[in-house]
């Protein structure tokens, strides 16, 4: 089976929003085999957003990101990532479908509740970086 994290960004937190991110997912036929809520240290912020390193956005990315406690998931099932990306919606809220939950609950393109892997090879490196194999059930 498919994996792929999930990470549900100090907006959502902020006004509450994990539970309802997390049984959305769960009603799609995901499971859940990982959990914890953590507070980024700019270190481990960087290095999850490396891809975007000297794009203008990065420093701001990465400030957001650490500025509060987030949960981190570890998704499993059958096309886990395209079923996730499809689940998220688009980065931009503005342009993200009703239904979806960055058109129900994203602020703007920078506050848009939640981060998904983009492809299996990105799910791997990126649980590799917040969970320890035997955190994974």
């Amino acid at each position: 089976m498919e994996k792929s994290l999930v990470l549900i960004k100090p907006d959502a937190m902020q006004r509450g929003l994990a539970g309802t991110i997390i049984s959305r997912l769960e009603k799609q036929g995901l499971k859940l085999v990982a959990i914890k809520m953590l507070h980024l240290d700019k270190d481990l912020a960087k290095r999850h957003y490396a891809i975007h390193k000297g794009k203008p956005f990065f420093d701001g990315l990465v400030d957001y990101i650490s500025s509060a406690p987030i949960i981190a998931g570890v998704f499993e099932g059958k096309n886990a990532v395209e079923v996730i990306r499809k689940i998220m919606g688009a980065t931009d809220p503005a342009k993200a479908e009703a239904g979806t939950i960055r058109g129900d609950f994203g602020l703007d393109i920078g506050q848009n509740t939640v981060h998904g892997s983009d492809s299996v090879e990105a799910a791997e490196h990126e649980i590799k970086l917040f969970f320890a194999k035997d955190e994974i059930f």
